[in-house]
């Protein structure tokens, strides 16, 4: 038979809250430790050694809870009864790593008795179902990364002023949380406030914990947005009828608005002239965007071919391998490595001869021609001279045959002299040289002709 660690807990407050079989065991059991005084209830146990010395010796939890484990199993495998009795603050089966650690152990036999958690008294304090609410536990000490919705939410070991401030780092700036303060106790606090006071709660220690009632994150809200697509389908006569074939144009107007608002967006930023009237305009063309995405992940769904979760995970999973420098041991020198290592990952990735292969040709002709430019850095034939480009340009407009009269657009065509390709190519490499968006700069002007011409319109009704 192997040695036996049972494991009981001392409950979320004083000695009250211990089950009788707790406390038939820690009085009769020869062989007992504490994993810390710092509990209201291990008052009751002042002759029961603890590990409390251990916490100021070791360098991280990690370690010390490993160690605790290693000489519990050692106590174990040496008492003359091959057992020994660990007791916990709250419950054993709750966010105790070194029960975790025991339970890995093939040298002895765990078993845990039954006790009060904090959950118990936290939703006794607070009236709340943790079943019928959906409760969460999370560990605050876990991860940095932002908490992820819905709520509720238990979060535990926010046991001083440091990790509170990480928790509220976590969340959004408009939640509301609740901090839980020795439950149970006489001096018991339940405090509601916003999340960016929750550093300002001076009593924080052991038997702090907080409280999230609601958290909305992004995956709440794709949720939604999925299912308020479902009942466009079931209910909408327009919705019904619409295929990917039929949605294709929406997408493309979509896009170019979304474009068209992010651009005027950078340029009342850069002019100091952005209002919130600004960014929710963005905000809007964006949205009206990602219902493009949901709605043909909807169709794809019905099809029993792809849905938003899958297109999800596929994009997650490719970038990941695109980025061996970020989830890999890869290292690079800089954004001009990363730009390049990236081209020749989607070529291998794709098994494509040419790293020409995928572009869509139907591009605008500004756009295509600097994306080709950039995918001929990687085989050597990046514009390595701008004064040479610059030069060409002025020799081919030099040699630009113009006749006398202009002509109108039955007459235009792109079968023309090669100064006209010349030319543009040239101008082009100079901007894709200096960082400048052709493109762009080019719809900026449209967008004052037609201011131009409005006022040249109004100036004529006058």
């Amino acid at each position: 038979m192997k040695p036996v660690v049972r494991v009981v807990g001392l409950g979320p407050g004083d000695a009250d809250l211990l089950t009788q079989r707790s406390l038939q065991l820690l009085r009769e059991s020869p062989l007992v430790r504490l994993r810390t005084r710092s509990h209201p209830a291990a008052d009751a146990f002042f002759d029961v050694p603890s590990y409390d010395d251990w916490y100021e010796r070791a360098e991280s939890f990690d370690e010390l809870y490993d160690a605790i484990a290693k000489d519990l199993i050692a106590l174990a495998l040496a008492a003359p009864a091959r057992e020994v009795l660990y007791c916990v603050p709250g419950s054993p089966v709750v966010a105790e790593r070194t029960v975790e650690l025991l339970r890995a152990s093939s040298e002895i036999t765990l078993i845990c008795e039954p006790a009060v958690s904090v959950i118990d008294v936290a939703c006794a304090a607070l009236g709340r179902d943790p079943m019928t609410s959906g409760l969460r536990i999370l560990d605050a000490l876990d991860s940095s990364e932002p908490l992820r919705g819905p709520g509720p939410l238990l979060i535990l070991q926010t046991f001083s002023s440091e990790v509170l401030a990480i928790l509220a780092d976590r969340l959004p700036e408009d939640t509301r949380v609740t901090v839980l303060h020795h439950l149970g106790l006489a001096d018991q606090v339940i405090a509601e406030m916003p999340v960016h006071e929750l550093v300002t709660f001076d009593a924080v220690d052991h038997l702090t914990s907080v409280w999230i009632d609601g958290l909305r994150t992004a995956g709440a809200a794709m949720d939604d947005l999925v299912d308020f697509m479902r009942r466009l389908r079931r209910e909408c006569p327009w919705d019904q009828e619409q295929t990917h074939a039929s949605l294709t144009r929406h997408l493309l107007e979509e896009s170019y608005e979304t474009l068209d608002a992010l651009e005027a967006l950078v340029r009342l930023e850069g002019e100091g002239k952005e209002s919130d009237d600004d960014v929710a305009h963005v905000e809007e063309e964006l949205g009206d965007l990602l219902f493009q995405i949901v709605f043909h992940a909807e169709l794809g769904d019905e099809e029993e071919r792809f849905n938003l979760a899958t297109i999800a995970d596929a994009v997650r999973d490719k970038l990941t391998g695109r980025h061996p420098h970020v989830f890999g041991d890869v290292q690079v020198s800089g954004s001009e490595e990363v730009a390049s290592r990236w081209e020749v990952l989607k070529r291998d990735e794709k098994g494509r001869e040419s790293i020409t292969d995928g572009i869509a040709w139907q591009l605008p002709a500004l756009i295509l021609y600097t994306k080709l430019l950039r995918k001929a850095a990687l085989v050597d034939l990046r514009v390595r001279d701008a004064e040479a480009s610059r030069t060409r340009a002025l020799n081919a407009l030099g040699a630009l045959s113009l006749n006398d009269h202009g002509a109108d657009d039955a007459t235009s065509s792109s079968d023309v002299a090669d100064a006209w390709g010349d030319a543009l190519s040239a101008l082009v490499e100079m901007a894709q040289w200096a960082g400048v968006d052709l493109e762009g700069v080019l719809r900026e002007r449209s967008l004052t002709m037609r201011d131009a011409i409005r006022a040249a319109e109004t100036a004529a009704k006058e």
